[in-house]
């Protein structure tokens, strides 16, 4: 597959080294020379240096011929327009967002962009722990880390 991956942050530089472990043509965009760091010298993908929501900064890093494409950038209004150029304009299949603030995630999604809102899952797995103690918190915990994340829960 071909993936673009708006934001080298700890998310970000993660899935840019696991999916190009697995063998996969990774391309990540970011506006900070400095966080290209985060993927280590042996990093066989493109970084692109540059923001997430310009056209032309995700044509250099092939989002039009992109299998999948995720924004993981600090910024939820960065991580929505970027997401929405991926779908609309390049016609990405698979497109996903994170997005901090709960009801703007809610919004979107149901305006069908594909999102995630690690606020909601730590609330999640906090409410799964009250109830149902340990065990089943970490049930939820490693069900997304079982997922592929290097990082693990």
């Amino acid at each position: 597959m071909k993936v673009v991956i708006v934001g080298c942050g700890r998310v970000g530089s993660t899935l840019a080294n696991d999916m190009a472990r697995e063998g996969h043509e990774v391309a990540i965009v970011d506006i900070s020379r400095r966080s290209f760091d985060r993927l280590g010298e042996s990093f066989p993908g493109q970084v692109v240096l540059g923001s997430g929501i310009d056209q032309e900064i995700l044509e250099q890093a092939g989002a039009a011929n992109a299998d999948c494409f995720i924004s993981v950038t600090n910024g939820d209004n960065r991580n929505i327009m970027s997401a929405q150029v991926a779908k609309e304009i390049f016609k990405i299949p698979r497109v996903m967002t994170r997005i901090y603030d709960p009801i703007r995630e809610r919004v979107y999604r149901e305006m069908g962009l594909y999102t995630f809102c690690p606020t909601v899952v730590g609330a999640a797995i906090a409410r799964t722990f009250f109830e149902s103690g340990a065990d089943a918190a970490d049930r939820a915990r490693h069900a997304v880390a079982v997922s592929g994340a290097s990082g693990g829960a």
